[in-house]
């Protein structure tokens, strides 16, 4: 195999499997529908990383979230592993079982409206959500980047997007759960019944449970967006006024992005004020120290999901199903700097792919009130993300997932954390380190929610 094909996604051997095609028999019935073709199994047998595949022995399309607490029951009465899919967007066969039941939860999908509230169903999309609630003047108050991801999919793991510095995380904005636990119960949980489990299951990657319902807290809709795209010289000065950004509250959105040139890179701001004017312009970035600054207005969901023609690129040209040994971490402000220079003088021409994206962000973690996902212990901490693809001509997955696993050395040697949605081999031992002092606690719900360890197997941190 050379670089320029796509390599094949490889079964996981270390892995125990009870043998493709195990018997489901006396299955009960179900709103939904058990399946078994090709088709189903193939696509749940890989994920958006590409990287590995491990083929379930059967695919649940639920009709009602009774459907994964009954099948829950069902396999762990039968020794078979279980885990939630939603979009199928992680990119290590996170959401994988080999011989196991996958449940695509895309068939979950509804949504009701109450006052300031919506409760959704876990398949539902960001997208489909945002536009439900805007006719109604309102709006989720955070999201990540990419507007198809599942409800579910992204509280499972944290969810982080330029709104945090007003709204925190995705999972900061959760009041109830629905969820299955490892012994098909179906219950609910929130900060005041089960608070346990209502912890262990926002960004606890689906090891205490799956989600199947969310009621979400909504914010006034703002009209429209005045985008500011700024340009600086060198990380240090990308990172000084990010934080004077946060320290200072003046953008509604603040994210940033490391850019390739011809001679090096650029760092760029994105930043946002909603229902904005042209008099705050000057107010706004006056005093900052960047190269260039564009502005533009534009309606509150086409900035939401301006990544859409950047996808549909990527579509077009391929890249979009090519592997992606994505890395993902969060670094502390006091080490951040040392840690993307050396990170970016020491990347070699096709370390990351031509479609690739670097984001640099800041995230104060004052405003991130849930346990998980685990953050640095510093006021300010700053998402540094290599989103790798193995483009024809690049280094090949497996050369960019084992420089994922020296990157994380050199992130936890600088006191920083990842985010755990990428693609890095991972020991027991690293994942107890990663949780911190969180381990004890995500532990004894994993215990008391799933004895038998039936959910999500694909993480391996149990």
């Amino acid at each position: 195999m050379t670089p320029s094909h796509l390599p094949a996604a490889q079964p996981d051997p270390t892995e125990a499997a009870h043998g493709v095609g195990t018997a489901f028999d006396a299955v009960p019935a179900l709103d939904g529908e058990l399946r078994f073709d090709q088709a189903a199994l193939d696509a749940a047998s890989t994920d958006f990383g590409h990287l590995v595949s491990r083929p379930p022995a059967a695919v649940l399309s639920p009709g009602s979230a009774e459907d994964v607490a009954t099948m829950v029951r069902y396999c762990r009465e039968r020794g078979l592993k279980v885990a939630g899919r939603g979009q199928g967007h992680s990119t290590n066969g996170q959401a994988q079982v080999p011989s196991g039941l996958v449940i695509d939860l895309g068939s979950l999908d509804s949504i009701e409206i109450r006052e300031d509230t919506a409760i959704v169903q876990a398949g539902t999309r960001w997208s489909t959500l945002v536009q439900a609630t805007l006719p109604m003047g309102l709006t989720p108050p955070a999201f990540t980047d990419y507007l198809e991801l599942s409800v579910g999919g992204t509280l499972s793991a944290g969810g982080l997007g330029g709104q945090i510095s007003r709204h925190g995380t995705q999972v900061d904005n959760v009041l109830e759960l629905q969820v299955v636990t490892g012994e098909g119960e179906l219950t609910t949980c929130s900060p005041t019944e089960r608070p346990d489990l209502f912890r262990a299951v926002l960004g606890g990657l689906g090891q205490c449970g799956i989600i199947t319902r969310a009621t979400l807290s909504l914010v006034p809709a703002p009209r429209s967006v005045r985008h500011y795209v700024m340009l600086f010289g060198s990380v240090a000065t990308l990172t000084a006024q990010q934080a004077k950004l946060i320290e200072d509250g003046r953008f509604d959105y603040l994210v940033g992005q490391v850019l390739p040139t011809p001679d090096g890179w650029t760092y760029m701001i994105e930043a946002a004020t909603y229902d904005g004017a042209p008099a705050d312009d000057a107010r706004l970035t006056g005093d900052l120290e960047h190269i260039s600054v564009e502005v533009q207005d534009v309606p509150y969901f086409d900035f939401l999901n301006r990544l859409a023609p950047a996808v549909q690129a990527f579509k077009s040209m391929g890249e979009w199903t090519r592997p992606h040994p994505w890395y993902d971490s969060l670094l502390p402000a006091s080490t951040v700097n040392a840690v993307v220079t050396e990170t970016l003088s020491g990347l070699k021409a096709g370390a990351l792919g031509v479609s690739a994206v670097v984001l640099l962000y800041p995230v104060p973690t004052a405003q991130c009130r849930t346990p998980l996902p685990v953050m640095p212990d510093e006021e300010l901490v700053y998402l540094f993300s290599l989103l790798k693809t193995a483009s024809p001509g690049a280094d090949s997955a497996e050369e960019m997932v084992a420089a994922n696993r020296s990157q994380y050395d050199a992130t936890v040697a600088a006191g920083g954390c990842w985010y755990p949605i990428g693609s890095v081999p991972l020991t027991r031992d690293d994942w107890v380190h990663h949780f911190g002092p969180f381990w004890a606690e995500l532990e004894a719900a994993r215990h008391r929610y799933d004895p038998d360890g039936v959910l999500t197997p694909g993480q391996r941190i149990f």
